[in-house]
């Protein structure tokens, strides 16, 4: 597709009323068309579903995809993968929660985070990622010396992805922030946290809240040669009775 084609199809999505799904997948659309259509999707009102993977976009085009979305109040579904957002030397700050990127899209977002330099900020929040998607993210923050903050609120990580992250953690010596409340952890998710976090010196916020989390487990975690700040106000347990309890 070339120039022209793609900024009228941006226009055309703009001004239909009907279209939900759109696939421009593999069509080179490169930065300029690629930056037409975040343009339009801050607009468009009926858009669920937009697959743009194979796409050559880089940098500009992956905030001006997160800046969209923040707007766009339909779409449920957007696939960014493979493109050259790995790339990158500006993009910090990257937020695509409730997008229902699934393993296809979280492994795809893993892996330019394994070579992404600049990245501080990543809030995959309310996506259905599984434990294999945890696995990835994991694998990403062995590698990845940049990245503060990662939200992974609302995903189905499991028991085997909150394993995988706490091991990551061993490694990791960037991350200050990690949100993985509503995950479904378990105890085993929990415990392998509460190994990790008495090794690990830079994390100074956790939130694994409704995760199903054992007390002796949370307990423990308050109790770390650097305990981080701790949230668990709609677990089992309040941090209140947590910081006055006995081990």
């Amino acid at each position: 597709m070339n120039l022209e084609g793609g900024k009228a199809l941006a226009y055309a999505h703009y001004k239909n009323s009907t279209l939900t799904s759109l696939n421009l997948s593999s069509n080179n659309l490169g930065s300029e068309r690629g930056q037409a259509l975040a343009d339009e999707l801050c607009k468009n009102t009926t858009l669920t579903f937009l697959e743009l993977h194979f796409n050559k976009l880089g940098s500009e085009e992956g905030k001006a995809s997160a800046d969209a979305l923040c707007k766009n109040s339909t779409l449920t579904s957007l696939n960014l993968g493979n493109n050259e957002l790995r790339s990158n030397s500006t993009l910090t700050s990257l937020i695509l929660s409730d997008n229902e990127l699934g393993s296809k899209g979280g492994k795809a977002i893993a892996d330019a985070l394994c070579k992404n330099t600049t990245l501080t900020y990543l809030n995959l929040s309310s996506n259905n990622l599984e434990s294999e998607v945890g696995k990835a993210l994991a694998c990403a923050l062995c590698k990845n010396s940049t990245l503060t903050s990662l939200i992974l609120y609302k995903n189905k990580l499991g028991s085997k992805g909150g394993k995988a992250l706490a091991k990551a953690l061993y490694k990791n010596s960037t991350l200050t922030s990690l949100n993985l409340n509503s995950n479904n952890l378990g105890l085993e998710g929990g415990q392998a946290l509460v190994n990790a976090l008495c090794k690990n010196i830079t994390l100074k916020d956790l939130n694994f809240s409704r995760n199903k989390t054992s007390k002796r487990t949370q307990k423990i975690i308050i109790h770390t040669q650097n305990p981080p700040n701790l949230d668990l106000s709609i677990d089992r347990y309040s941090n209140h009775k947590l910081l006055n309890a006995t081990m």
